[in-house]
């Protein structure tokens, strides 16, 4: 059965790409590109404001209730750059109260002044790409920061007033003994940041090193160690651990990320940004840019940017919608599935199959993967392909 999905109870973001990296990172599957000499900001600003003009009616009016710079490196651009991009959304969009509004930021281009300029522009979070405190470890990884720079950066950070931080940390890094790993998260937890994305290196497709890989990765068995050694840390911390790799201390989860994984709408602006967005008539639409910088700067403001504009077939919004919530460890709450897909979860076949086996539980209103469920989260998630081995 399906029910029409009404917009007006769907949390509505907005993505803004800034594509361009001092160097492209031998992990990062990202569309991201190595800055030319002279960084066209004023150019990919002037053509963010186009696109802008173009996604913004998709809103509907629904105010946003975050904002999410991400790359790329962000920080690139200067804070004269980023307040001319918020300037152009609040004339474009309403503003919840609060809205959460994250800049991605590299410790290697850190400024303090930019900081003083980000905050005074409307940015009200800092995202470190730190990845690790371990110089040799960041050099393996192609970082252009040392460990004493992340520590100063996050400084610069905090004397500038920020007062919403989230720190990137990786583990299972090339050579990275467990005891490395944890000596990284110790460091990250005695800066007190609000939030910590700490995940495992994995080695993405058309990423170098997929094709040339580390011949000293740590093996999973290593892997184990490291990840159970270092959640009780976080959580003697005062760490929540809310989705696969996010921990956050009470009031501090990433809404913006949150609002990815409940399936909420997004706008989205830039090269390669994606959109999600629930329309008047009850659809689903997707819409997808161009990724090369180039090629939106010249299209930016016409349809031409886009390589995808469609509605979502109805049968692909549960898996969608699993593939995402699912993450959180605290579920989703009943009502949000039929809201949010205009389909109903009693009649999924797959999750039917799924409380038969374990993998999920019906909890006081809410849909969780129990803890086997959590372990095999990709074939939970399976269950709900169109064409899955439960349809």
């Amino acid at each position: 059965m399906i029910t029409p999905i009404d917009p007006a109870k769907i949390p509505l973001s907005l993505y803004v790409h800034l594509p361009w990296c001092v160097r492209k990172c031998p992990y990062c599957d990202f569309n991201s590109h190595q800055r030319p000499a002279a960084l066209p900001e004023d150019a990919y600003v002037d053509a963010l404001i186009a696109d802008l003009a173009l996604e913004a009616p998709l809103a509907l009016g629904r105010p946003l209730e975050s904002i999410f710079f991400g790359g790329g490196t962000p920080s690139l651009f200067s804070a004269r750059g980023i307040g001319r991009i918020l300037d152009a959304v609040r004339a474009s969009l309403v503003l919840q109260p609060g809205c959460e509004i994250t800049l991605e930021t590299n410790p290697g281009t850190a400024e303090f002044d930019r900081f003083e300029g980000y905050l005074a522009a409307g940015v009200n979070r800092i995202s470190f790409g730190m990845q690790s405190f371990d110089d040799d470890k960041l050099k393996r990884l192609g970082r252009i920061h040392g460990a004493d720079e992340a520590r100063r950066a996050y400084a610069m950070a905090r004397d500038a007033g920020f007062d919403n931080i989230n720190i990137d940390l990786m583990y299972g890094l090339p050579g990275q003994s467990v005891a490395q790993a944890l000596d990284d998260l110790r460091t990250a937890l005695a800066l007190a940041p609000e939030h910590l994305s700490h995940y495992q290196l994995t080695l993405e497709p058309q990423t170098v090193f997929a094709r040339t890989p580390p011949t000293d990765l740590p093996d999973d068995e290593t892997l184990a160690d490291m990840l159970d050694g270092c959640q009780p840390l976080l959580a003697a911390a005062g760490f929540e651990h809310y989705e696969v790799s996010a921990y956050a201390r009470a009031g501090r989860r990433s809404r913006h990320n949150e609002n990815y994984w409940l399936f909420g709408d997004y706008l989205a602006i830039g090269a390669g940004a994606h959109s999600k967005v629930s329309s008047a008539d009850g659809q689903v639409r997707r819409r997808v840019r161009q990724r090369t910088p180039s090629f939106f700067l010249q299209q930016a403001g016409s349809s031409r940017a886009w390589s995808e504009d469609r509605d979502v077939a109805p049968g692909e919004l549960g898996f969608e919608f699993m593939l995402n919530a699912l993450r959180l460890k605290q579920g989703f709450a009943d009502e949000l599935y039929p809201e949010r897909t205009g389909r109903q979860l009693q009649r999924e076949a797959g999750y039917q199959r799924a409380l038969a086996l374990g993998l999920l539980q019906h909890v006081q209103g809410r849909v969780q993967t129990s803890e086997l469920g959590f372990r095999f989260l990709n074939d939970v998630v399976a269950g709900f392909l169109p064409d899955g081995p439960n349809r």
